[in-house]
């Protein structure tokens, strides 16, 4: 862990050796001594120290005694027995191999058993006694297995020791304490010398959330300017939005820009499987913190240890959670006021989270990160088409109005699309086309040119897709058509892009628009076709969705009106009870069916007003399998309203938007 001192350049080859490559140079060397003090004692155990030797069966053992070429002889416990030959006898025992008296050999062999062999010599003894012959010296020893000795007594110990090297090095090797400190936080630190530190320069757009983090800021650098009016620095701001916003990133610019230590962490590596880790790590990870205070904590996705407690299903599941989130409120609450220590959070889903963690004197402040409006996205573009090599044809101000709905994430992903699309068309600039191409690509999926598909399926599809281009061409809230295809992509075997209008507020008017343009592709084929197919699935679950909201959360029904039963807090997340009778949930289906009736019956009314127009869409989608707004003004003349998005696309009528609406089918 860093000091906060700026870290010193060595050249190569010199200054302070790695602490870490010195111990992994200690483990080698003493699983090396350890490999050689085995090996010596394998050669020891096996070394020859009498001589030539030679295994032999026990009937031939027993022989070489009674023929009195025995001068010795050694019986172990593990029924074996060692004899030395007599010098006269070396050639008859191991043949011309050794020769000379002065050499000394042993023969070797297994007995059935030790009472048995020691009958058969004190018989072969007795009757050398009596035939006046010396008697053979008989000894009885342990045996010496050094193998044996080395797995009972040596292994386990080197097993033992091993293992506790790898425990200390492999366990908990990112907290840098092993075993012994697992309960430490593994927490990284962002020192201020950092070179490749990210600044508020680096974030674009967020105006009003960079505001708020660049006065915890200020707070750190300059606290005595709001203490000496009698202010308290805030302890905690939480970051609050959809994925991909940039709340991370923001958080990584308040580190680049605060000057002081920044303490990172996730909140999944707080929980463990072990017991009071998490608690523990959370105390560790304050403690760190004071001591380098004024300093920040960033606890990134906070939601996995700050749910609100007691909505488990099974009792006892997260004790662990818990616990760390106790100890997390009692440290948020127990340093003091003026200490120098703040909290940032993040996270994408706040309504989880505990009503303790959200309080005043807790997480003071919650800064919401809202996906980016056309200005912001503008500003978004500009940082990431920096290293990108652009051509002359790429506006900026079109891309911008183009992605409605895009997080910078999403973004970042257009642009790196592009770079891709165009070096695999082997250009040497990212061009308009290619940008266009890279949103197509991520908001409809990859062309599937190859799909065969039969003549009635292309028939069907491309009226299923005129029926969704006619409808929202002649309504006034729907969305500005920009292109129909039937060529399939992903999952989609059509697909129609709209540019949606980006709007506050939305009436009953633009929803009842939407339901009926949504339903335009199942009424084209109830009516021109007579028949029913899985093409409008997405189309259906969609309309029913949006009806269902309409009734039950918008309040916009004609039984149940201003009345929501929308629950913002997720307490009936996993109730198995509603918030409504049995006949008011009657009411809301039959509210909903009446309401996707309407809008089909309104539906078939606009197809059939424009059959001619229709028919001759369909055709040129069957012909052409693209047609854009171009060719549906031409055959169904200028649109009876114009709106913001008309304008757009009459600015640049090769627009490719955003948003589009998929045909998906089972397959």
């Amino acid at each position: 862990m860093s000091n906060g001192k700026k870290p010193s350049v060595r050249p190569e080859g010199g200054g302070k050796p790695n602490k870490k490559n010195n111990r992994r140079s200690f483990f080698s060397t003493l699983l090396y001594l350890m490999m050689l003090i085995i090996f010596g004692l394998w050669l020891f155990g096996n070394k020859d120290e009498n001589g030539p030797q030679k295994d032999l069966s026990y009937t031939k053992f027993q022989s070489y005694i009674q023929n009195n070429a025995i001068e010795s002889l050694t019986v172990f416990d593990d029924n074996s027995a060692k004899a030395k030959v007599r010098p006269e006898s070396y050639v008859i025992v191991f043949g011309d191999a050794v020769k000379g008296k002065d050499a000394k050999g042993e023969i070797k062999a297994f007995v059935p058993s030790v009472d048995e062999f020691t009958h058969f010599l004190d018989e072969i003894n007795a009757q050398r006694k009596e035939d006046g012959l010396p008697v053979i010296d008989v000894s009885y020893a342990k045996s010496r297995d050094y193998w044996y000795l080395i797995l009972v007594n040596v292994l386990p110990f080197v097993l033992f020791i091993v293992f506790i090297i790898w425990m200390s090095r492999g366990i908990g090797s990112g907290a840098g304490g092993g075993i012994f400190g697992v309960g430490k936080a593994r927490v990284q630190l962002f020192d201020k010398d950092k070179k490749d530190k990210v600044t508020f320069k680096d974030v674009a757009g967020l105006a009003g959330a960079k505001q708020e983090v660049e006065e915890i800021v200020s707070f750190l650098k300059n606290p005595k300017k709001y203490t000496d009016l009698g202010g308290k620095i805030p302890k905690g701001a939480l970051l609050v939005g959809p994925p991909g916003t940039g709340k991370t990133l923001l958080a990584k610019a308040v580190a680049g820009e605060a000057n002081v230590p920044f303490f990172s962490m996730s909140g999944s590596d707080f929980v463990e499987m072990f017991v009071g880790v998490g608690a523990s790590r959370v105390r560790d990870l304050f403690r760190q913190a004071k001591e380098k205070a004024p300093s920040i904590i960033f606890i990134d996705e906070i939601d996995a240890v700050g749910r609100a407690r007691g909505k488990s299903m099974m009792a006892g599941g997260n004790d662990e959670r818990e616990s760390t989130l106790n100890q997390l409120l009692t440290e948020m609450d127990g340093f003091g006021t003026n200490s120098g220590v703040i909290i940032l959070a993040a996270t994408n889903r706040a309504d989880v989270l505990d009503s303790a963690l959200l309080r005043a004197g807790r997480f003071d402040r919650q800064i919401h990160v809202d996906l980016p409006d056309l200005q912001e996205r503008k500003e978004i573009f500009q940082v990431h088409l920096k290293p990108i090599k652009i051509d002359n044809t790429v506006d900026i101000d079109f891309l911008a109005k183009q992605t409605p709905g895009f997080s910078g994430a999403d973004i970042a992903n257009v642009c790196n699309e592009a770079a891709l699309i165009a070096a695999r068309n082997s250009h040497k600039h990212v061009g308009k086309q290619d940008f266009m191409d890279a949103v197509d690509r991520i908001v409809g999926g990859l062309e599937r040119k190859t799909k065969i598909m039969t003549d009635d399926e292309k028939r069907s599809i491309a009226f299923h897709e005129a029926g969704h281009a006619t409808i929202s061409w002649m309504l006034e809230h729907a969305n500005p058509l920009v292109k129909v295809t039937i060529v399939p992509r992903g999952v989609a075997l059509g697909a129609a892009w709209y540019l949606p209008e980006e709007r506050q507020l939305t009436n009953k008017e633009h929803i009842l628009d939407e339901l009926c343009s949504l339903l335009g592709g199942r009424a084209a084929e109830q009516l021109f076709l007579n028949q029913t197919s899985t093409g409008a699935l997405n189309d259906l679950e969609r309309a029913t969705k949006q009806a269902y909201a309409m009734v039950a959360y918008y309040g916009m029904s004609d039984k149940l009106k201003d009345i929501s039963f929308y629950d913002s807090t997720g307490r009936y997340e996993y109730g198995f009870t509603k918030p409504y009778s049995e006949n008011t949930a009657d009411v809301i289906d039959k509210e909903t069916s009446a309401i996707i009736a309407e809008q089909m019956k309104r539906a078939k009314q606009i197809l059939k007003d424009n059959e001619e127009g229709h028919h001759a869409m369909a055709q040129l989608l069957i012909e052409k399998e693209v047609i854009t707004s171009e060719d549906v003004e031409r055959i169904l003349g200028p649109r009876p309203w114009k709106s913001r998005g008309d304008q757009i696309i009459e600015a640049n009528t090769q627009a490719k938007p955003v948003k589009s609406r998929k045909t998906k089918t089972k397959e």
